[in-house]
């Protein structure tokens, strides 16, 4: 069956989200008011006309397990095929009680079972912590035309030195891949890679017997030379949500029409899970400028520059600017905030005052009274 296969890593990984993924893993934050971060590759794959999805989980996983349900609200509800939660973390916990998985290839190995009966030609991997929204098909299109063994999406905005970049040579051919550098240069990785099912399972079968668990040391460096690796530079919209400070920085850009309008792009829709919240109230004697306010909130305050999610309640006399609030968040009579995060059901109490910076915003983790 011609055709792509998605597979989303979402696991635990290293990085500086702190409070967000104290009870979460990556794919399952929130974004832009009504979404969850896998929601953007979910999406993309849909659109791409991709059926069958298999999501590797591993870790705080309750969330996106509860947030993906049955596929239902991306179409991938199916008899045959659809989508497929593989939360393999038993295997891991079993290999010398590390509990994690030690890279994608180690991942992959888990679920090579699942693998082998894949009824596409072409599998897609990607990570759940992108942004995007990306044209898969051209991806694809642009793999079979090359002949490459592996197509890379990558993109000439430079980020970290933490992440991996790729040198490309005139043909758009893959000549060096280097990561973890002082000085970014190249085509940074979005981490999304094409390739056939026959060659994933050998690379996952040969890294298996050498005891080799990381994709992009053990594949893209160590076999560059005698894998045909092609980039396809994506320059469009691209956000990897991996601290504190990134998810604030994209979340206001979403406050940018451009941006917004870039991506959610209505030729290729961005699908959220199902949203059966009453509309949202605004009290005209309140203030709600230049914000992005999801279903079901009430807004008798001044609201100023915000991301709010849904529930989020704004008290007579409140004044909030700058902020991120998500699901069931309250603030109350008399509070002033300023650039702060609240995860989901945090209270801010009568008269606080509570000031984050723009470069480094105040998180208030879930439950909180404060």
């Amino acid at each position: 069956m011609k055709g792509m296969h998605g597979i989303i890593f979402s696991y635990e990984k290293k990085t500086g989200l702190r409070e967000l993924i104290e009870h979460r893993v990556h794919g399952s934050i929130p974004f832009a008011g009504d979404y969850r971060v896998v929601d953007f590759m979910l999406s993309n794959m849909v659109n791409a006309g991709i059926t069958d999805v298999g999501v590797i989980m591993h870790g705080k996983c309750q969330s996106l397990l509860d947030h993906l349900g049955t596929g239902k609200s991306w179409d991938l509800s199916r008899r045959n095929g659809g989508l497929t939660l593989l939360p393999a973390f038993a295997y891991a916990e079993n290999r010398d009680g590390a509990g994690q998985f030690r890279g994608k290839m180690e991942a992959l190995g888990c679920v090579v079972d699942y693998l082998e009966h894949i009824r596409q030609d072409y599998v897609v991997l990607c990570d759940s912590d992108l942004v995007i929204n990306l044209p898969l098909q051209d991806v694809l299109q642009s793999h079979m035309e090359t002949g490459a063994d592996i197509t890379a999406v990558c993109t000439s905005a430079l980020g970290d030195g933490s992440d991996t970049y790729f040198e490309l040579d005139e043909t758009g051919r893959v000549t060096d891949t280097i990561y973890n550098i002082h000085t970014p240069e190249g085509h940074r990785c979005l981490n999304i890679f094409v390739m056939s099912k026959a060659l994933l399972l050998n690379l996952v079968e040969d890294c298996m017997a050498h005891n080799q668990y990381s994709f992009r040391r053990c594949v893209l460096q160590e076999r560059g030379g005698e894998l045909h690796i092609n980039g396809w530079v994506w320059d469009g919209y691209a956000a990897r949500i991996n601290t504190i400070e990134t998810y604030y920085q994209r979340s206001m850009e979403m406050l940018r029409p451009e941006l917004r309008a870039e991506l959610f792009d209505p030729s290729r829709p961005i699908f959220g899970k199902e949203n059966d919240a009453p509309s949202s109230y605004i009290d005209p004697t309140g203030e709600c400028v230049n914000s992005l306010i999801a279903d079901g909130c009430d807004i008798r305050g001044t609201v100023r520059n915000c991301v709010l999610f849904r529930g989020v309640q704004v008290e007579p006399g409140a004044d909030v600017e700058g902020c991120i609030l998500l699901k069931g968040t309250v603030v109350k009579k008399g509070a002033i905030v300023r650039n702060v995060i609240t995860d989901k059901y945090v209270t801010i109490r009568e008269n606080s005052t509570l000031m984050g910076g723009e470069n480094y915003p105040l998180v208030i983790a879930r439950g909180t009274k404060v």
